[in-house]
């Protein structure tokens, strides 16, 4: 095996371009909660790239790469990042570093943590979350890596298709998103919208354009090669985030006026759903992956809001869990060799690809939700997950910080 030095150069660029979307992911939730909690939901994606990073490098890449046990987990051979060395590895990435392809697996990790945050901000104690991030990265992330990219995972020995992490990152946090919204019980003042209004649409909008920028990393950067099979990855992700912004931004021009919060939250839900599918799809696939998942979130939301108690705060459930959940299954209609001879579906006549992506997604669902579930009430028995209604009341920034986003004007 020899280091290609362009592959090398694409993946230590997308390393960065994937570590970028977490604290764009912070700019892009923090525009959208109110003023008094900006800080600390930014501080919630920044604080989880920090501990998830040296978690990761402890013993989480091992747990999700090493040595197959069960097709469950990984072993602990490479603790420490102990063996994974400036060479390639026989297993993963044979043309890079082992080393430059456990860090691009780390800010995969860290942005998939910080997903969750979402739907508890403005009312979830800050180190509670931390000591969630603890047991969730361990006990539901580093599993389910292994299940779907490890080698030996038994997901991977099914067949299942996921190029860069629509089970693994977007079912999975979305899932357990919901599962700690429901936890957590709704806001103070839940469904009295005047109270919960964006604080800075501008800040979700170039929140928004990081993470699109970022997304090329994530997925084009997935090829683990700097050739034909990342133009496509890229091409695709830009075609469906173009798509899928698109069209939320007609639906909702069709009941009162373009919405830019809208658009930009189209074009997000537009590149989850084709996360899984960008290395397998042709670009063209994007356009009505894109769209479809726009209106599949957009409902959702709706749905949410007008029909339900659940207060998931930034949707994280409609954005993430059913844009992964449809991206997935897209990925089984619409894969084809002529992309990548690692997968085929419908449109290539093998119609099993979509039963075997559905049998994926209702195993993370199951096993995310169960999971998140039983951690959250273990941190909630233990430290308690809910600030006081107080602490509420006064806002995150202050009680959980003790700093503001925005300084007070001296009269």
């Amino acid at each position: 095996m020899a280091i290609n030095a362009g592959d090398t150069a694409w993946l230590l660029i997308s390393t960065a371009l994937v570590m970028l979307m977490t604290p764009a992911l912070g700019l892009f939730y923090g525009g959208m909660v109110r003023r008094k909690n900006i800080l600390s939901t930014i501080m919630m994606s920044f604080a989880v790239l920090a501990l998830v990073s040296v978690l990761w490098a402890l013993y989480g890449y091992s747990l999700s790469f090493g040595t197959d046990y069960g097709g469950i987990i990984g072993g602990l051979d490479w603790l420490g990042l102990a063996g994974v060395s400036q060479q390639p590895s026989p297993i993963y990435a044979t043309t890079v570093p082992h080393l430059a392809f456990a860090l691009f697996q780390a800010m995969f990790a860290a942005i998939t943590v910080a997903l969750i945050s979402g739907a508890v901000v403005e009312r979830v104690k800050f180190g509670a979350l931390m000591a969630f991030s603890v047991l969730w990265l361990t006990l539901v992330y580093c599993p389910l890596a292994h299940w779907v990219w490890g080698n030996g995972g038994w997901l991977a020995k099914l067949g299942a298709l996921d190029f860069a992490g629509g089970t693994v990152v977007h079912v999975n946090a979305g899932i357990s998103a919901l599962a700690l919204a429901l936890l957590l019980k709704p806001r103070k003042g839940f469904k009295e919208k005047w109270l919960m209004e964006p604080n800075n649409v501008p800040m979700v909008i170039l929140g928004t354009a990081l993470l699109w920028f970022g997304w090329f990393g994530f997925n084009a950067g997935s090829a683990l090669t700097a050739g034909g099979l990342a133009s496509n990855a890229f091409a695709a992700t830009n075609i469906s985030a173009a798509s899928a912004s698109v069209t939320w931004m007609l639906l909702t021009w069709v009941t009162r006026r373009p919405s830019p919060l809208g658009a930009a939250t189209g074009a997000v839900v537009g590149l989850v759903a084709i996360t899984p599918a960008a290395g397998f799809v042709p670009p063209w696939a994007g356009i009505p992956i894109g769209a479809i998942a726009s209106v599949l979130a957009y409902s959702t939301m709706l749905w949410r809001l007008k029909a339900s108690r659940i207060d998931d705060s930034l949707d994280v459930f409609a954005c993430h869990g059913v844009g992964g959940i449809w991206g997935a299954l897209a990925t089984g209609i619409f894969a084809t060799a002529a992309v990548n001879t690692a997968g085929s579906g419908l449109i290539d006549g093998n119609p099993t690809q979509v039963l075997i992506q559905a049998v994926a997604i209702a195993a993370t669902a199951a096993f995310a939700f169960t999971v998140t579930w039983t951690l959250g009430k273990l941190v909630d028995i233990t430290v308690g997950l809910r600030v006081t209604t107080e602490e509420e009341t006064v806002g995150l920034d202050i009680s959980q910080h003790g700093e503001r986003a925005y300084g007070e004007v001296l009269r």
